[in-house]
């Protein structure tokens, strides 16, 4: 693996989420050849539906063409088998954030694809070192964490494992600028540097809230007005999932062992709850499903 790595122009994703697919279109957009997996044909129903409407939005505000749209559909290719994924340059994985699921799709995949493919995590804190461990070529392993929605969001994080070669880094890298992204590379330590730094954030406010120090609503209109964020943490909160920032926050601290990042007893409770934010229509807000 230390030698260079063949041009990366076979794409596979496996997970047909929100995650998966917007990777596979984004791929396939920028006119790579996509294999997309998932377990069940109905979650590949979805996604495709997903990408259709997706594509069909870009076609309305005239930054698609309808043959486009049409082309980019075309060359995303469906499979319930992961063994679909046996002639693959590369393997992008974006399935549930569960270090020993990730880990044996990734020890799978040594017994299918060539021993040159490259392996991708898209895990948005979990220590790619750890993952590159269950994989007999650990050199081929690397993070691609991609922002949600991932045909918008513009940054892909690129977390290089203890293990992860230079030419696999480079080709990952040059990958990324081929399918339109702006790709950021760090080290690998739990949370990386997007969520070690905003999920903490997310938390506190969340602190706040249970603290009575102001209205959610405040909260979120003070950091807009006095931090220039754009969104307030607490929306932005709701926005990613709670559920996926209290699996975020449990990853830094068991990981780093620090009480700085414990999750707040609130956040818990609204997982617990199943007030997930806008995916379920609640959270420190009420959404209207459309």
């Amino acid at each position: 693996m230390e030698s260079a790595v063949t041009e990366l122009r076979k794409i596979g994703v496996i997970g047909a989420g929100t995650m998966g697919n917007g990777i596979a279109q984004t791929c396939a957009a920028a006119g790579f050849d996509v294999v997309m997996q998932d377990l069940s044909d109905a979650a590949l129903a979805r996604a495709r539906k997903t990408m259709e409407s997706s594509l069909a939005r870009q076609v309305r505000k005239g930054t698609l063409t309808e043959a486009g749209a049409v082309e980019t559909l075309a060359r995303v290719v469906t499979s319930t088998e992961v063994t679909a994924l046996a002639d693959r340059d590369i393997v992008i994985e974006a399935i549930v954030e569960k270090i020993e699921v990730k880990a044996a799709i990734i020890a799978k995949l040594d017994g299918i694809c060539r021993e040159d493919a490259i392996f991708a995590s898209n895990t948005s804190s979990i220590s790619l070192t750890e993952l590159a461990a269950a994989s007999a070529h650990p050199g081929r392993v690397i993070g691609m964490h991609f922002f949600n929605p991932v045909p918008v969001m513009q940054l892909v994080e690129i977390i290089r494992a203890l293990q992860t070669t230079d030419p696999v880094a480079v080709a990952v890298t040059d990958l990324t600028h081929a399918i339109g992204k702006t790709p950021r590379v760090s080290k690998d330590s739990y949370g990386f540097i997007v969520n070690r730094l905003l999920a903490p954030q997310i938390n506190e406010a969340i602190n706040c809230v249970a603290e009575g120090l102001a209205t959610p609503e405040d909260i979120d209109s003070m950091m807009k007005l006095g931090a220039n964020h754009p969104m307030g943490p607490l929306a932005l909160g709701d926005l990613i999932g709670l559920d996926v920032v209290l699996n975020i926050m449990e990853t830094l601290y068991n990981g780093f062992d620090d009480p700085k990042y414990r999750p707040s007893p609130l956040l818990k409770q609204m997982v617990a709850a199943g007030y997930l934010g806008r995916k379920t229509g609640k959270g420190f807000a009420e959404y209207h499903q459309t």
